[in-house]
């Protein structure tokens, strides 16, 4: 399983990744920068979280997408 990490402090809150991938990412109701969904973070750091298999794809598309390029993905 691959990790994804958000560099939560550069998100500009366009909404690409959660629109593109709402099953993993989401934004943040507290200060509108985007997030990891609470279920597949590590250690409660909405900033970084495990990829599942089945999402993939999705993340993918969404760390591409990312206009500010912010998105990292690790295997």
């Amino acid at each position: 399983m691959g990790k994804c990490t958000i560099v939560r402090e550069d998100c500009t809150s366009c909404g690409t990744c959660w629109d593109l991938c709402p099953e993993f990412f989401e934004q943040s109701t507290s200060d509108s920068l985007s997030q990891i969904v609470e279920g597949y973070r590590r250690n409660e750091n909405p900033g970084e979280g495990d990829i599942p298999p089945d999402m993939e794809g999705c993340i993918k598309d969404a760390a591409d997408s990312c206009p500010v390029q912010i998105i990292t993905i690790e295997e």
